[in-house]
């Protein structure tokens, strides 16, 4: 209800979520609400600590300073990625949000650092906890509060797909783990001398520490070049199998330039009997509607594929029993027969499961068992193999 509302009297167009300026009017409001938090909850908890003298306190006070610095970086970040492409970045810049999130995780774990060697001093040099009950009530609150951003960071995240911002909502439910364990060596205190404060900051600190090796790994693999999304993926093969005169696809490749900057291509099979400019036509009608409707570039290749024959068909069936004896061979495209007797080529794209591929399991031998299986029957056939590796 509150998400709504803010951003109902902030943004305007705010229910147009395709708009790149929408998007970071979203991840400023985020930011903004995130920097007025954690500023509060560092006050506070910085006064608390100063108050009590608990070092585990004041970890948790220096936790959320950083994550005031981290909204910061986020929204540069984000105002950078929208710098338009240029002679260098001919893709735009949006992989610059990626960076910042990077930087903001490795701020958390310098944090993390920081107060695992001031928890350890504490260990070997204990002092008193002065323990009072609007303090353990001011901490408490501030566990409710975080709850709330990390919860406010998520919506906002998920609606406008900002890792930047799903990495804040992480962050801050790890927070609510961290404060949760101070509250408890605080009141701890009230009843023995042992210092629990210095095992509660070393544990804190593991938290934090935890936190930032997550947003790291986060937001590494996205630079890195993930796998992409399933659902985009299955996606677009139904909608550019939806097209007349295309009857397979294949070779879907996908890259990332930052969020609603996606590069894809696709190769379309389609009849070789057919008219070239009607096919040309279906093409660049499926490149045009389905980049619209996905909100990104696609390039579809096209594939003539050979007439169906007695002997294609024959060949094909063949092929998938083979095909049937391996494991690791997901399916197969592109299959054609060129030449005459007694030279025919047998050429076809075999589709390999990437993760079974070893030393003792590699591309050429799936190759040399599939193409001795073929000769046993057709001795006169010369093969012609492209492997395509796909992971699971």
């Amino acid at each position: 209800m509150f998400i709504n509302w803010l951003t109902k009297l902030f943004i305007k167009n705010y229910d147009q979520l395709e708009r790149e300026e929408v998007r970071t009017q979203y991840v400023y409001i985020a930011g903004i609400i995130g920097i007025l938090a954690n500023i509060l909850l560092f006050i506070v908890k910085f006064s608390v600590g100063v108050l009590t003298g608990s070092i585990a306190v004041m970890a948790d006070a220096f936790n959320n300073f950083s994550d005031t610095a981290s909204s910061v970086i986020t929204m540069i970040g984000v105002k950078l990625a929208n710098l338009p492409a240029d002679k260098e970045h001919p893709h735009g810049h949006g992989r610059l949000e990626y960076l910042s999130a990077l930087l903001v995780a490795f701020m958390v774990m310098l944090v993390g650092v920081q107060f695992i060697k001031s928890s350890v001093e504490r260990i070997l040099n204990p002092s008193v906890i002065q323990f009072e009950i609007v303090s353990f009530i001011l901490l408490a609150i501030s566990v409710v509060v975080k709850l709330w951003l990390s919860r406010f960071n998520k919506v906002m995240g998920e609606k406008v797909n900002s890792s930047a911002l799903k990495a804040a909502s992480v962050d801050a439910l790890g927070d609510v783990f961290t404060s949760s364990t101070v509250l408890i060596s605080f009141l701890a205190a009230r009843f023995t001398s042992f210092p629990v404060d210095g095992y509660a900051g070393v544990l804190v600190a593991g938290f934090i520490l935890y936190a930032g090796y997550t947003l790291v790994k986060e937001t590494i693999s996205p630079l890195l070049g993930e796998a992409p999304d399933e659902e985009l993926v299955n996606d677009i093969y139904e909608r550019i199998l939806s097209y007349d005169l295309i009857t397979g696809a294949h070779d879907l490749v996908i890259h990332n330039y930052g969020v609603g900057r996606i590069m894809a291509s696709i190769h379309a099979e389609i009849p070789a009997d057919q008219d070239i400019m009607t096919i040309h036509d279906v093409i660049d009608q499926a490149e045009r509607e389905i980049s619209e409707a996905l909100k990104l570039h696609l390039v579809v290749h096209m594939d003539p594929v050979c007439i169906e024959t007695d002997e294609i068909k024959e060949m094909k069936r063949e092929l998938d029993k083979i095909i049937a004896t391996h494991p690791a061979i997901l399916s197969m495209h592109d299959f054609r027969i060129i030449g005459h007797e007694p030279n025919k080529n047998l050429v076809f794209d075999l589709v390999v499961d990437g993760s079974k591929l070893t030393k003792e399991l590699t591309e050429d031998q799936i190759k040399d068992a599939v193409i001795t299986q073929i000769r046993q029957s057709h001795p006169t056939y010369r093969c012609v193999i492209v492997i395509d590796k796909a992971y699971l």
